[in-house]
């Protein structure tokens, strides 16, 4: 990203001082690897940092801690003196966080919950500026194996990789993710990963303050020696903190490894690679105090009409080409939605559209499943995925049908009836001429878009 913003006066750029500190620490960083920054504590409690951290926390909403003081509460208190209080507490070293709200959410597609921690937002908005502040000299470091949590990547990403690989012969997948990772942690080795590159002892006695605050579940404060909690504004670069310890000590000769935050899988030429692939993340992860989760763990051949994977919401598989007159028949590493994707699809639209929701009007709901579906095609165009989407499509006006039909007391053929009467079906939008199917060594997202 450029440090260098618009100005309101045309041909006359501005310099975003935040910006120029990130670059500023991550030429640094780069320029010498052994390098220990022991002057960032300062940095942290600067305003215009405070500040771009309100502005990221803000964006992200969120619910409330501990404290039940919501977003709103704090516009409402002034952000402004937030900030100037939280400046005020940093500099003088009074700054203590708040143990975190701990809740469950159900993993989408799966009867488990995943334990999610709410910190206050005055920490969250703390937590914020030192991600800020760290973050580039972190990652000067990462190698391109990470892909998750990171700026200026994303997760096709690393499903690009899978294409190429495929393409290149790495035809056998070790696919595993690491057990409860966030929780498994242990708070010393990740201490001893942030400190290869930072020194200043304040900016660390904030990061184990943060650690040791600990979650509240049902009244009680549970303090652990490992987790950084899931749920933390800083905790997913904590995690890659930690885990570029794995990424460093991989060797080529065991596969290409492709890892978004605790999910990973090793591209291998033979199953033999594979079983040796397997041993060495096994053993990697043990000597970090984290171990592979059992039930997501396994070894696949992508073979022409075999089994597939599902990796980052999709499932992957080999499918042959439609050979045209003339044209040789090739066989490429096709991916469209998982059944658990398709599934999480249908459980939103038919939660828009419930029976408890039918005094809620007819725009509204149209309006929030319009907005369901562009994010959720959004992500999953990038793919082979126009059967997919033509189901979900199909499911979408099935469900309003129905929920038009209810609302008014009429058969469901009368409510079938009004969405194909409509003109523009009552402005559900549609999924069809939006894919965009990944090539083998060529750029996930086209050259135009990229502009954007």
């Amino acid at each position: 990203m450029s440090a260098l913003l618009a100005s309101p006066t045309p041909g006359v750029e501005i310099l975003d001082p935040v910006r120029a500190l990130q670059h500023a620490l991550y030429r640094s960083a780069k320029a010498d690897p052994g390098r220990r920054f022991h002057a960032l504590y300062d940095k942290v409690h600067r305003r215009d940092v405070l500040q771009r951290a309100w502005w990221l926390v803000r964006r992200n909403e969120g619910a409330p801690g501990i404290d039940q003081i919501t977003i709103a509460d704090v516009e409402e208190y002034g952000v402004t003196r937030l900030l100037d209080e939280l400046a005020a507490e940093l500099g003088a070293g009074r700054f203590r966080p708040l143990p975190a709200r701990r809740v469950f959410i159900p993993k989408p597609g799966s009867a488990e919950q995943r334990p999610l921690s709410i910190p206050a937002v005055r920490d969250r908005v703390v937590q914020a500026a030192v991600k800020i502040v760290i973050e580039p000299i972190f990652e000067a470091d990462f190698l391109p194996c990470s892909h998750g949590f990171r700026p200026k990547r994303s997760a096709h990403d690393a499903l690009q990789v899978l294409i190429d690989e495929s393409f290149a012969g790495r035809q056998w997948m070790v696919e595993t993710d690491v057990a409860n990772c966030f929780e498994a942690i242990p708070h010393s080795g990740l201490m001893s990963a942030v400190e290869e590159r930072v020194s200043d002892r304040r900016l660390l006695g904030l990061l184990r303050a943060f650690l040791r605050a600990g979650v509240m579940h049902e009244g009680t404060v549970r303090r652990a020696v490992t987790g950084t909690p899931q749920g933390g504004v800083v905790s997913p670069l904590l995690a890659n903190v930690y885990l570029h310890r794995l990424d460093r000590a991989w060797r080529g000769a065991y596969g290409t490894l492709v890892r978004y935050a605790d999910d990973l899988v090793v591209m291998c030429r033979s199953h033999g690679q594979a079983v040796a692939a397997l041993a060495r993340v096994t053993s990697l992860l043990a000597d970090l105090g984290l171990q592979p989760k059992q039930a997501k763990t396994r070894i696949v051949q992508l073979a022409d009409g075999g089994e597939g994977v599902d990796f980052l919401g999709f499932h992957h598989r080999l499918v042959h080409s439609r050979a045209a007159h003339g044209t040789k028949q090739i066989t490429y590493l096709a991916r469209w939605p998982s059944l658990k994707a398709m599934q999480h699809a249908r459980d939103r639209i038919r939660f828009m559209t419930m029976r408890a929701r039918l005094a809620a009007p007819v725009e509204q709901v149209v309006h929030e499943m319009n907005l369901f579906l562009r994010g959720w095609a959004g992500y999953f165009r990038y793919g082979n995925s126009a059967y997919a989407f033509d189901k979900i499509r199909n499911y979408a006006v099935m469900r309003l049908a129905l929920f038009l039909a209810k609302r008014h007391q009429r058969p469901s053929a009368w409510g079938f009836a009004q969405v194909y009467r409509s003109r523009d079906t009552f402005g559900l939008i549609s999924l069809n001429g939006i894919v965009a199917a990944p090539r083998p060594n060529r750029a996930w997202r086209a050259p135009v878009e990229r502009r954007r």
